[in-house]
């Protein structure tokens, strides 16, 4: 199986790590209430990329049904304390004492690793061989980090890790597997996704703490509803 099949998420990891570094470099510049209003416009534009994600759902119920089973194990598991966990880490040893690391590590591997383009750049590159959605993301991923990190520090930076082990993986599946991923089931683990992502999009405009990271299960459990019903 050829490395090739990473080149799109590989650059989509370095495209995160530079924007995250510039917006660290160039954040003291950034005046306080400019970083709030842009943090604002991205709340809301993450709200409206999840919901045209979770529109797209044609089984509304297994996509319920996955949510709630999902959440009931990611809460049993505690994996949104094992995030925060693994940020706390890398700010004990990466932080400047003052740069939100846990957070940002959390909203910004969750923004970069749960969504359509993720899911269906992974795809394209271990079906096809092609990274245009990879490379796509790669430029929006990167202008987003910079914003990210002016305001939130240098954890956005780490969420490249994460990032180039999720999509990897489902590019390497993907190529290994794709008798296994319809129509249908990329259909409904967007869906899911889009859901996620307008959590995190609730979570950045502070309107209610949702424990995103605990609802990760859905999009296994989504997978195994819709592959074996569909």
């Amino acid at each position: 199986m050829s490395l090739d099949i990473l080149q799109g998420t590989l650059v989509n990891g370095a495209a995160i790590v530079l924007g995250a570094l510039a917006g660290v470099m160039i954040g003291k510049l950034i005046p306080e209430r400019f970083n709030e209003i842009t943090m604002q416009g991205l709340g809301l534009a993450v709200l409206l990329i999840g919901l045209q994600m979770a529109l797209q759902s044609r089984q509304v119920l297994l996509l319920i049904i996955s949510l709630v089973i999902g959440g009931l194990v990611g809460e049993w598991a505690k994996l949104e304390d094992k995030l925060h966990n693994v940020g706390k880490w890398l700010e004990k040893y990466f932080g400047n004492g003052r740069s939100p690391v846990a957070r940002a590590f959390v909203y910004a591997t969750l923004i970069y690793g749960v969504g359509a383009m993720a899911i269906m750049g992974a795809l394209e590159s271990g079906l096809l061989g092609r990274h245009q959605i990879l490379y796509t993301k790669s430029i929006l991923d990167g202008v987003t980090a910079v914003v990210f990190a002016s305001t939130m520090g240098i954890g956005v930076a780490f969420s490249a890790l994460p990032v180039i082990i999720y999509q990897g993986a489902i590019a390497l599946l993907a190529n290994g597997l794709s008798f296994f991923l319809t129509d249908a089931v990329v259909t409904e683990l967007t869906a899911v996704g889009g859901i996620l992502i307008m959590g995190i999009g609730i979570n950045v405009l502070q309107l209610r703490n949702i424990k995103v990271g605990n609802l990760l299960p859905a999009l296994v459990i989504n997978f195994f509803l819709v592959f074996r019903l569909i």
